[in-house]
C-alpha cells in the first residue's frame, strides 16, 4: 500500500501488515488433506487450552476446518498457547529487519489482546483474525477504531492518531522510495482529521469516522481485498 494513501487512514495498512506476517509464519497456510483431525485433541498439548471448537465455530465466521489450520500454525508459533507483548513484538522485528517495528506492534498486540491480560490466547487471535477476514464493513472500521483509539475512551485525538502513523513509518515508511520526509506524518494526521472531524472539535468520534469511512470509496474498496484469504 503506497504511503500517499495514508492520510486516509491506515485501515488497510494494518490487514496488509497482519496478513502478510501470519502468512509470513505459515499461519495462513492452506490446510493439507491430513489435517482434518480433532482440534480437541490437540488442546491438551499446550498449557492454556482454547475454548472448544463448536464454542469458537459459534464466535467466528470460520469453519471447523479452518479454525484447526489456524490452530495448528499458532500452535506452533506459540507452543504454550500464549503469545505475550514481547513475542508477538519479535514476530514484526523479524518481518521488517530494517525497520523498527516495536510500537506498531505494541499497538497491534493491545488491539488483539481482548481481556487486557498481556497475553492473546487463541480465542482473541480468531475472533480478531475473524472480523479482519470475514467481518462487515462496519466490524472492521470499529476493529479499526479500537486500535486507534490508544487509551480506550471513545475518541482518536491527533495525539493517538499521530502515534500510530509514526509507528508505521518507523517500522517501513523510512525505507520507501522516494524517502519520506519528518513531517509527513504530522500532515497526514492534520488531512485524516480535516476529513474526519466533522464538528472541528479536535477529537474523532466513532460516529464520524464510521460516516466518513463509509462514504469513501477507496476505503471501502481496501475492506473487501482480503475475504478469501484462507
Amino acid at each position: 500500500m503506497g504511503i500517499q494513501g495514508m492520510e486516509l487512514f491506515a485501515v488497510a495498512v494494518v490487514i496488509v501488515l497482519f496478513i502478510a506476517v501470519l502468512k509470513q509464519f505459515g499461519i495462513l497456510e492452506p490446510m493439507s488433506m491430513e489435517d482434518g483431525g480433532d482440534l480437541d485433541f490437540e488442546l491438551s498439548t499446550v498449557r492454556h487450552q482454547p475454548e472448544g471448537l463448536e464454542q469458537l465455530r459459534s464466535l467466528t465466521k470460520f469453519t471447523k476446518k479452518e479454525l484447526q489450520s489456524l490452530y495448528r500454525g499458532f500452535k506452533t508459533e506459540c507452543p504454550s498457547g500464549l503469545v505475550d507483548e514481547e513475542t508477538f513484538k519479535l514476530i514484526y522485528s523479524q518481518f521488517f529487519p530494517q525497520g523498527d517495528a516495536t510500537t506498531y506492534a505494541h499497538f497491534l498486540f493491545n488491539a488483539f489482546d481482548l481481556d487486557r491480560n498481556g497475553a492473546i490466547r487463541f480465542e482473541d487471535f480468531v475472533m480478531g483474525l475473524s472480523v479482519l477476514l470475514r467481518g462487515t464493513v462496519r466490524e472492521k472500521l470499529n476493529w479499526a477504531f479500537n486500535l486507534y483509539d490508544i487509551n480506550k475512551d471513545g475518541y482518536i485525538t491527533k495525539e493517538e492518531m499521530l502515534a500510530i502513523m509514526k509507528s508505521i513509518y518507523d517500522m517501513m515508511g523510512r525505507y520507501t522510495y522516494p524517502l519520506v520526509r519528518d513531517d509527513a506524518s504530522i500532515e497526514h494526521v492534520e488531512r485524516f482529521f480535516q476529513k474526519m472531524d466533522r464538528n472541528r472539535d479536535g477529537v474523532v468520534t466513532m460516529d464520524e469516522f464510521l460516516e466518513t469511512c463509509q462514504k469513501d470509496e477507496n476505503i471501502m474498496n481496501s475492506m473487501q481485498l482480503f475475504e478469501n484469504v484462507i
